[in-house]
């Protein structure tokens, strides 16, 4: 297994991507997927921390990402899917989120 990290423009980006890896739907109208990835959507990740006082007013706001971050845990790819390299980051740490403890490092796509 290998992980990838990705920035998108927004959250529905992100959705048309992981659709076209392949989802069904049921009976029912409900949309189910049908590849092996573990897709874990962070968001807008915070860049800089945010200063609090005491009461938890804010003095500082905090600064957000302006693009939307995704982890994935490939199952049986080496390297990323069709479309997907072109939004591929690569951080020098294993950044806000693991797989399971798995090293971001000795794993990346």
């Amino acid at each position: 297994m290998k992980i990838g990290k990705y920035e998108f423009i927004n959250e529905e980006a992100v959705d048309t991507k992981v659709k076209a890896l392949g989802v069904e739907v049921d009976e029912d109208g409900n949309e189910y997927r049908t590849h092996s990835h573990c897709i874990v959507k962070l968001g807008y990740v915070i860049l800089e921390k945010g200063e609090y006082d005491e009461d938890m007013n804010v003095i500082k706001e905090p600064v957000l990402s302006d693009k939307y971050h995704v982890d994935v845990l490939w199952d049986g790819l080496e390297s990323h899917p069709y479309g997907w390299k072109s939004y591929a980051v690569t951080p020098s740490e294993n950044f806000l989120h693991s797989f399971w403890n798995v090293d971001y490092l000795e794993n990346k796509i």
